[in-house]
């Protein structure tokens, strides 16, 4: 199984997932032409993608999906809720394909299960990817961490965790207030501390890849990010870790 962020932050989120002649993207808030430009540089085209997977309903993950779903001619799969939220920005889709949250779903070689998350959205989700062997876990666009979500993600061999923002650079940042307190409430965003202890409940010996996503380019940093989730690394751990950027895709890791 091989995955790639594509691209991660507040201007859009994708990410590419395969094994064997399965493709798959979780979100996709990208314009066709940028997205097949971001597939391109990880040597893999639109012809690849077999579905779409949707987290939640906000533009930067939803925006280019529809685009996609008829271009393609693939499904995307999203729960009712997250359909009703998305309905104006997604159009007409090729096949619009239901879950309930918590189902498993079986998209050709691969198995993709949904789990419930916290943010200010009508029925956000986080997704664990397996093809039997491997699995990937995604989880960002959460303002808390619940023993639901390390249950669903103990077990990965690569992770895509929110480390969103800094909470000094929040406070002192340009926000208003309001939108700082959304940021902060348990239905926004992971800080970098509360993050960094989330990915150490995860580490285990078979991690392989760790990547820092959904990082604010306003009050958040790449070094503070990777400052926050160093120490709760082992010093020995082979795994990567890595942070994700918001205007290109990272390497197509190999799990």
């Amino acid at each position: 199984m091989r995955f790639s962020v594509l691209g991660s932050g507040s201007r859009g989120n994708s990410v590419y997932i395969e094994s064997g002649a399965t493709g798959i993207l979780i979100d996709n808030g990208f314009s066709g032409k940028e997205l097949e430009k971001r597939l391109l540089s990880i040597g893999r085209s639109l012809d690849n993608i077999t579905a779409i997977c949707l987290t939640h309903e906000h533009n930067d993950h939803v925006a280019g999906a529809g685009v996609i779903s008829r271009r393609c001619k693939v499904p995307v799969h999203a729960n009712p809720g997250t359909f009703e939220g998305a309905e104006k920005r997604l159009g007409k889709l090729y096949q619009r394909a239901d879950f309930a949250t918590g189902d498993e779903l079986s998209i050709d070689d691969l198995q993709v299960r949904s789990f419930r998350i916290s943010h200010d959205t009508l029925d956000p989700v986080g997704y664990v990817v397996s093809d039997g062997t491997k699995h990937f876990g995604y989880c960002t666009d959460t303002g808390k961490v619940s023993k639901l979500m390390e249950l669903r993600l103990a077990r990965c061999h690569g992770l895509v965790l929110e480390f969103n923002h800094d909470p000094e650079m929040l406070k002192n940042g340009p926000y208003p207030l309001m939108l700082k307190q959304r940021v902060r409430s348990s239905h926004g965003h992971l800080a970098n501390e509360e993050a960094g202890e989330f990915l150490g409940s995860l580490v285990h010996n078979s991690l392989q890849v760790a990547v820092l996503a959904h990082l604010s380019e306003t009050n958040n940093t790449p070094n503070f990010a990777m400052a926050a989730a160093l120490p709760h690394m082992p010093a020995d751990h082979p795994a990567r870790l890595l942070a994700a950027e918001q205007d290109k895709a990272t390497d197509l890791f190999q799990l």
